[in-house]
């Protein structure tokens, strides 16, 4: 396999990683990122931890979905997460219902 297939390899699964969450991100509630990963979830509890003078964060996730394009199975019931980096948690916007777009439109 020569590099210019697998850049072509790696954009077209960052692609399909890319349709994907925009199919589901309307699932989740909250969209959480670390160092490492992205995840969407429905449920997000943050601590923050105090080790021998060294400051971490442990974020436990559940009903997830994780960014990763080498990851099978991206949707995952239960997640831990412990990280001396930055954590962010933002709430998504879930917008009312509208009927103009639905089944019901006239």
């Amino acid at each position: 396999m020569s590099a210019e297939d697998l850049e072509k390899y790696e954009t077209d699964m960052e692609l399909s990683l890319y349709r994907e969450y925009r199919d589901i991100v309307a699932q989740f509630s909250y969209v959480v990122e670390t160092e490492r990963r992205f995840y969407l979830a429905n449920s997000v509890d943050v601590k923050v931890r105090n080790a021998d003078g060294e400051v971490y964060f442990e974020v436990t996730m559940s009903d997830a979905w994780v960014w990763d394009m080498y990851r099978p199975a991206r949707f995952v019931k239960n997640v831990r997460v412990v990280t001396f980096k930055d954590v962010n948690v933002e709430e998504l916007d879930k917008p009312d219902l509208r009927l103009d777009e639905g089944p019901f439109s006239g």
